[in-house]
């Protein structure tokens, strides 16, 4: 699958991202002749943060390359995404350019933050084919996707968009009416002009504005959004006590709204003076780079939930994995080969960095942990047979650090079966990041009646599971290390 991109800034770079860390082959447009810098500055820190996000493997990277016309650019790609500046009769001229050389079946998305898709199809020759596709940045982290088409719009164009925006993990959220800015933008601007008058009126700066926000409210609209966080301020009686509570108040005078300050030269250097004094220590790139390693520990935090943006990542996993991503392991009962089983395969995420800048050491057992998981699947330990009154515990577990992992390596576990018979599991795990080999990780486990919690022994299809294994993987060599203490000499 091909998109084109048609403007390479902060929000077509972040484009470009999503799409090629997805598996699809893009290529962009931009005159600017820094754009091939500043794209492969924002796929760095894509390349960085993006598959840390994602517990399966993502999708092999596609390729990226740029062009010197927009039809070129444009020609048998599914989506065609303009983000060009927000002036309309730019957008109208690319959209001419764009339809003449494009596939008529191809969906072209305009990430405008404002405009109308009445405004944005003004003379349009497929009117129908153009449609609003408004991200929030860095959108190669932010799942939201405003779609918003026309009232005539064949549905079919939407769903399909919608499709396409969930491949590559977004949430498209359908706007059933146009409106100017949409929804999210049109929230924003009542809190960004509220700020304004705050600052300009002395009240706060723009770092005190930022604390408020994000220790306070801000986390609470991370994973509830407003009306569900109000919901619960309402207590037992729920929203319609908070709004026979706090209704009354929207009669006060408290937020200035439509009423806007003047924007003149003193409000600018007000703002920006505050601005530099709150972050001037960083660049824009550790800016960047600080935001993304906060929103994939905030984002994977929700994973372990199911909840908001997590429960969004969960659900994109199990897509990933259904696809057939690379390296999944079949069912034990499909295991032909008479090698270690893959059992995990995933980038490491930026959260699981230590003060050293490498992987935690608490990580590595996490990983080896969802391998143990990954395996009891495979051999039918699931999560039906667990709700059925069986599992395994771990008994015993060591851990060998052999070679650093960083932020972005991909690493793969592969599990040996050292013995599986009758109420015992005996795993040995081998980690490694490429080609080389990080960690080892040897695990004793026992089956449980979870009704008792005493050792118990497996039902038949987990029995006969292990013993397939054990047959494939019993002409193999004990692997170095097993059965080793700590502090063992070599």
């Amino acid at each position: 699958m091909i998109a084109a991109i048609i403007g390479g800034g902060v929000i077509g770079g972040g484009w470009a991202a999503r799409f090629l860390l997805h598996g699809w082959d893009v290529r962009v447009f931009d005159p600017d002749p820094e754009a091939q810098r500043k794209i492969g500055e924002v796929l760095d820190n894509a390349r960085r943060s993006l598959p840390g996000l994602a517990d399966v493997p993502m999708p092999a990277e596609g390729t990226l390359s740029y062009h010197d016309t927009i039809e070129e650019t444009v020609a048998g790609a599914a989506w065609i995404q303009e983000s060009v500046p927000e002036r309309l009769d730019i957008k109208h001229q690319v959209f001419a350019t764009v339809q003449a050389a494009c596939d008529p079946a191809a969906v072209i998305g305009s990430s405008t933050s404002g405009f109308r898709p009445s405004e944005l199809r003004q003379g349009a020759v497929r009117e129908g084919q153009i449609i609003v596709a408004h991200p929030f940045n860095p959108v190669y982290l932010l799942p939201l996707v405003e779609l918003v088409g026309g009232p005539a719009d064949d549905a079919a164009l939407i769903a399909r968009a919608s499709e396409i925006m969930r491949g590559i993990g977004m949430y498209p959220l359908h706007i059933r009416r146009e409106i100017e800015a949409h929804i999210a933008d049109r929230l924003l601007e009542v809190v960004w002009r509220e700020a304004l008058w705050l600052v300009k009126d002395g009240i706060a700066t723009t770092e005190e504005i930022d604390n408020a926000i994000r220790y306070g409210f801000g986390l609470r609209w991370a994973q509830m959004g407003l009306f569900e966080t109000y919901r619960i301020a309402g207590g037992e009686a729920g929203m319609k006590h908070f709004l026979a509570q706090f209704g009354p108040t929207l009669a006060l005078p408290w937020c200035k709204l439509t009423d806007v300050p003047e924007y003149d030269d003193d409000l600018v250097d007000l703002i920006a003076g505050q601005s530099d004094a709150q972050s001037g220590a960083w660049t824009i790139r550790e800016l960047e780079r600080i935001r993304d390693a906060n929103l994939v520990a905030m984002m994977r935090a929700l994973k372990q939930q199911d909840w908001g943006a997590g429960a969004l990542l969960k659900a994109h996993d199990l897509r990933l994995r259904d696809a057939g991503g690379a390296g999944e392991a079949a069912p034990a009962d499909g295991i032909a080969e008479d090698g270690p089983v893959l059992t995990l395969s995933q980038t490491v995420p930026l959260d699981w960095l230590d003060y050293n800048g490498h992987m935690n050491e608490s990580r590595y057992l996490e990983a080896f942990a969802s391998a143990t998981d990954r395996f009891m699947e495979l051999i039918g330990c699931d999560a039906e047979y667990i709700a059925a009154g069986g599992s395994y515990f771990t008994v015993e577990s060591h851990l060998r650090h052999l070679d650093e992992a960083h932020a972005g390596d991909v690493i793969t576990i592969h599990t040996r079966l050292l013995a599986g018979e009758g109420r015992k599991m005996h795993l040995f795990h081998t980690m490694r990041a490429g080609e080389r080999e990080v960690a080892t990780g040897e695990h004793f486990l026992l089956h449980v009646n979870l009704e008792t919690r005493r050792p118990s022994d497996p039902g038949p299809q987990v029995a006969e599971a292990l013993a397939r294994i054990a047959a494939a993987q019993g002409g193999l060599s004990r692997p170095e290390g097993a059965g080793r203490a700590v502090g063992q000499r070599p």
